[in-house]
């Protein structure tokens, strides 16, 4: 019987929410083999065109300990800057995790800046422990999203058209 484990994790960032959350979940298969490619080294929708129910598969380089992983997209609310996925293969499914979810949620910030709250939850396989292993993933998703931050910085007009009047009156009623 696989044992239920769960870590969380939270990312500040100056980057606004809608943004963030749409460079970081809805369009992260075409940006991370830009940005991150020495973690990244290709990435693809392989069913679905990106709503609840499409499959990405992310291919990885040598420096991380499996060299890909697909997941399906489980739930989606994109004005909320919210989504859920589950890892159906690679990633360490049937080495050394069972099943494995995440939900990310990029929430505004009173700065108007953004904070990023991820929620990992796995079943490990029988006799299997991942101490050192939660470390390295809050490692690569904090490298991730300051990755992701920094092209927002560098890029201020990539991904402003989330940014529109609603999105703004919604930051001021969470003031």
């Amino acid at each position: 019987m696989a044992s239920t484990n769960s870590w969380t994790h939270e990312i500040e960032s100056p980057a606004a929410a809608p943004r963030l959350f749409r460079a970081s979940v809805m369009d992260w298969h075409t940006l991370a083999p830009k940005l991150v490619p020495q973690i990244v080294a290709s990435a693809h929708v392989v069913e679905g065109e990106g709503g609840v129910g499409s499959v990405r598969q992310f291919n990885f380089t040598s420096a991380m300990p499996f060299n890909l992983m697909k997941e399906r997209l489980e739930f989606l609310d994109a004005d909320k800057c919210e989504c859920k996925s589950t890892l159906i293969e690679g990633g360490g499914i049937s080495a050394a995790i069972e099943t494995a979810t995440s939900h990310i949620k990029v929430e505004w910030a009173a700065n108007g800046g953004s904070v990023v709250k991820v929620e990992s939850t796995y079943n490990l396989l029988p006799g299997v422990e991942v101490q050192d292993e939660i470390t390295k993933a809050k490692g690569y998703v904090t490298a991730i999203f300051k990755a992701i931050e920094a092209y927002l910085i560098a890029n201020p007009d990539a991904y402003n058209d989330q940014l529109n009047q609603s999105t703004e009156i919604i930051y001021m009623i969470n003031m």
